[in-house]
């Protein structure tokens, strides 16, 4: 028998194209019951049947039925071309996905190891996005061009090895070389069209009166109902019943893939200790995953093989290990012997103080305020009062600045409209361009004025401040940064972090309106808009100042490593 990675792609494509008549053919059936089944109850509403039973026998019995079928056959034309143009954009879509960020040492591993499985799969093209999501899991799908994709979230990139990671790749190609994966996108893209149809219909709350009035028109709303919700649950019994034997199948054509059946072990292990949910998800999408969403217990009952849309995560860690020769137990040990040596791995933080590196803040801000620069400019107040003197930063993040407002330059003498000076025209300009007013600004530090440096924190790009510790950090790239455990922290961050969690996170709502008066007026180091001071978010009070407009958060010395502390002691 061939192996999944010795198929010729074509053979694929045309393995494709016959499930594909299959589940229209399928979804043709489907349509015709449920059409059916809504002509039957109107026609029963309407009082037909009481008088006249005989409408029912030859030529109108004939004309009904060729009608139906009819009717069926271009809505499930529709719904299947539907699902086929815009079924795997909305999962991506919805899921956030986005494709490899390069210049991330995890996300380049991942894109290498894609192409890698790529060449020994024999396929021509594979798509690879990453999942902003805390949860280990992955899945493949199969773009409308025919592309297919294999997508994993930074969870899994965080917590998998390079072996782990191939073992895992394998797997998703193992479902596209097999056809799987076009099978169950399609599937899956038809049941998220009858889950919106069912939500259309379901009436919202409303009293007990209105929905007493409702019923006064016969059985037929009931019935329509049940049939959306029919169809629906068969194609979600369609999916599960057919993934369980997939998962199984692909599991063993990632190891004739990869030859490693232990690192798939150790992974669907890991998934099993950790969560695999994906946001809100429904159960629908299920059988698009690596692992159940909601892992539902390990029964492998009937009733579990008829609802559940994966075998016990523990029967395929079984099967994998026998492959490998060794006993599951075998498998956890190098699971938990492999946390151990991670953590022992890990860099040790100490305090930015306690490095020694680069002068004080007091030496780098000397002589530097955040918009002390060339104040020559007065601005008109909503009452007609005269303020300043600005600086030209200053006077276009004032709350109450517009380009009409009256404004004088002091040098010039002149007093007019905003929008009458070149200088702030051309300023309004640079920022709707996300450019810094000041040229000279971009990438330098907010406090100290000193040039940026890029370097790699958990494997993400930032840029540091040498002299005055400070990180700017991309919002965008924050979870990856708190998924991954590379570093260590020394007791002494480990007890600033409880100060200030003692202090701070007791009363933030004080502490935070103290930093709000002290209005540093730091201005972006990216695009120039000035940054407000915030907490990180509403679970972690952490504070930081954040760039609304381009998203980047600025973190003084020590801030982003005190999050991780806070972050991890709570894990």
């Amino acid at each position: 028998m061939p192996t999944p990675h010795s198929t010729d792609f074509y053979e694929i494509q045309s393995k494709q194209r016959k499930k594909s008549i299959l589940i229209l053919a399928v979804l043709t059936i489907f349509y015709f019951a449920a059409i059916g089944l809504i002509s039957l109850a109107v026609l029963a509403s309407s009082g037909l049947f009481g008088l006249n039973l005989g409408v029912w026998t030859g030529t109108f019995l004939w004309k009904w039925l060729a009608a139906v079928l009819i009717v069926s056959s271009i809505i499930a034309f529709f719904h299947f071309y539907e699902a086929r143009r815009t079924g795997a954009p909305y999962i991506l879509k919805r899921l956030d996905a986005r494709p490899p960020d390069l210049s991330d040492r995890y996300h380049q591993q991942f894109a290498n190891v894609v192409e890698e499985m790529r060449i020994a799969c024999a396929l021509p093209e594979v798509n690879a996005y990453v999942l902003p999501q805390f949860a280990v899991n992955s899945m493949a799908l199969v773009e409308p061009d025919g592309t297919p994709c294999v997508v994993v979230t930074e969870g899994l990139l965080a917590d998998s090895a390079r072996d782990e990671l191939q073992a895992v790749v394998a797997h998703e190609l193992g479902h596209i070389s097999r056809g799987d994966a076009f099978y169950v996108t399609l599937v899956c893209s038809l049941a998220n069209f009858l889950e919106k149809l069912r939500e259309a219909l379901e009436p919202e709350d409303a009293p007990a009166k209105d929905k007493t009035e409702t019923r006064r028109g016969g059985a037929s709303p009931v019935l329509i109902y049940l049939t959306v919700l029919t169809t629906s649950i068969s194609m979600r019994l369609l999916s599960a019943l057919l993934s369980r034997e997939r998962e199984i199948l692909a599991d063993a054509a990632a190891v004739e893939i990869s030859r490693h059946p232990v690192g798939l072990a150790r992974l669907l292990y890991k998934a099993h200790l950790k969560s695999s949910l994906i946001g809100d998800f429904g159960l629908t999408y299920s059988p698009l995953f690596i692992v159940a969403p909601q892992l539902t217990g390990e029964s492998d009952g009937f009733f579990s093989r008829l609802f559940n849309s994966h075998p016990p995560l523990m029967k395929r860690v079984k099967l994998l290990a026998r492959m490998a020769g060794l006993e599951p137990a075998h498998v956890i040990q190098q699971v938990w012997e492999g946390q151990k040596l991670r953590e022992e791995a890990r860099t040790r933080l100490y305090p930015f103080d306690d490095q020694g590196l680069g002068a004080t803040k007091a030496e780098g801000s000397e002589g530097a305020p955040s918009f002390g620069e060339n104040r020559g400019w007065l601005i008109q107040d909503s009452k007609g009062k005269w303020r300043g003197p600005f600086g030209l930063e200053e006077i276009l993040f004032l709350p109450y600045f517009t380009p009409l407002r009256i404004i004088k330059s002091i040098q010039e003498d002149l007093t007019a409209q905003a929008r009458e000076f070149p200088q702030i025209r051309l300023a309004l300009e640079r920022l709707r361009k996300k450019r810094p007013v000041d040229p000279s600004k971009k990438d330098r530090c907010p406090p100290c004025r000193v040039p940026l440096s890029d370097n790699f924190y958990e494997g993400v790009e930032i840029k540091v401040c040498s002299r005055c510790g400070g990180k700017l950090v991309d919002s965008a790239k924050m979870e990856r940064i708190l998924l991954r455990r590379e570093f260590d922290f020394s007791q002494t961050l480990i007890e600033k972090a409880r100060a200030f969690k003692e202090e701070f996170l007791l009363n933030p709502v004080k502490k935070q309106r103290e930093k709000e008066k002290a209005v540093r007026g730091y201005v972006c180091p990216n695009c120039g808009y000035r940054m407000v001071p915030r907490p990180y978010n509403y679970q972690y009070f952490i504070p930081a100042d954040k760039c609304l407009a381009c998203g980047h958060i600025w973190f003084d010395a020590d801030e982003l490593e005190i999050l991780q502390v806070l972050i991890e002691k709570k894990a």
